[in-house]
């Protein structure tokens, strides 16, 4: 299963000038800063690889490269990954996708409504993780130092 979710950025985070280091996964609101964390989880909910973006970023953009080591396995993801060019890496894994099409869709993909119940997980995931104040509001300057912490948590997911 694949999915994203927005965490809040504090002020601190944002530390550095743009020509002396790149931005750590931090975009910009009106509400502030934000990151974005993709995740991959398998069928039971537990993590197997993150990615950070900014959080004004889209989900498919980070899609492709959250199943670069996916092959002959069944993808299940949200809307936000209704994308022609996604299926169609899918396809050549030899991976099915169970993604429910988007509403403006001309020809809707049919999908496997009853699997797709099982999305439930990587959202359990989600509140899981940002039970951990250092994960829902980003503390950590480094996109790095925040990817050790999330590890760290999953660590715990895993061992329960």
């Amino acid at each position: 299963m694949i999915d994203a979710t927005i965490v809040r950025a504090h002020a601190c985070s944002a530390g550095y000038g743009k020509e002396s280091q790149p931005q750590q996964a931090l975009g910009r609101s009106k509400g502030g800063f934000s990151t974005k964390i993709h995740a991959l989880v398998d069928a039971l909910g537990n993590p197997l690889k993150f990615i950070f973006s900014a959080g004004q970023r889209h989900e498919i953009s980070q899609a492709e490269a959250l199943i670069e080591d996916i092959w002959r396995s069944i993808v299940i993801g949200d809307k936000g990954y209704d994308s022609n060019a996604f299926v169609e890496i899918l396809t050549a894994k030899k991976s099915p996708c169970v993604i429910s099409p988007k509403r403006n869709r001309l020809n809707p993909r049919n999908y496997d409504e009853h699997l797709y119940k099982e999305r439930h997980l990587i959202e359990c995931f989600f509140g899981k993780i940002k039970h951990f104040r250092r994960i829902f509001s980003r503390f950590d300057k480094t996109a790095t130092s925040f990817l050790a912490f999330l590890h760290f948590v999953s660590t715990f997911i895993w061992l329960k």
